[in-house]
């Protein structure tokens, strides 16, 4: 990858229904230049997807939680399991005192404690602490350029 792939990727975080023909103006490339670029950068798997950003609150899922999983047994084969409960938007296998950390929305703090009633179903899990979200400062997404080093 690039330079300029990843300055396409920038461009495409801002604002993915830029026509190829603004990004290949943007980057100093043709917009089948462009396009083509883009396209193998689907195809090797760094554009996993296109989306849209919806504001959680606007759609009736203001509560956010991470909820810390903890269990009786290794939990990396249960993603599926996870899954299978909607208001899980992220799952992910951890260090330390929990073998799960997982990013729930709901719309009420009592759809919060059914989803994690219904966590404590999953196979191994014995346990869960969730913190709740009171304000987000911010929502960073990954960008082309990966984790900027700290200066000293």
């Amino acid at each position: 990858m690039d330079d300029i792939d990843r300055e396409l990727l920038t461009l495409l975080q801002q604002d993915a229904t830029r026509s190829y023909a603004a990004l290949g103006r943007a980057v100093g490339l043709s917009a089948g230049a462009a396009h083509e670029r883009v396209r193998k950068l689907r195809e090797r798997g760094v554009i996993r997807r296109t989306t849209v950003d919806v504001d959680p609150a606007a759609v009736g899922c203001g509560v956010l939680a991470f909820v810390m999983v903890e269990s009786t047994a290794w939990m990396g084969e249960s993603a599926e399991a996870f899954a299978a409960l909607p208001e899980i938007q992220e799952a992910h296998v951890i260090a330390g005192s929990a073998s799960v950390l997982v990013k729930v929305r709901t719309a009420t703090t009592e759809q919060l404690q059914d989803v994690l009633r219904r966590l404590y179903a999953i196979e191994g899990v014995s346990g869960t602490q969730a913190t709740v979200v009171l304000e987000t400062f911010f929502e960073r997404p990954v960008t082309a350029a990966g984790a900027v080093p700290a200066t000293s």
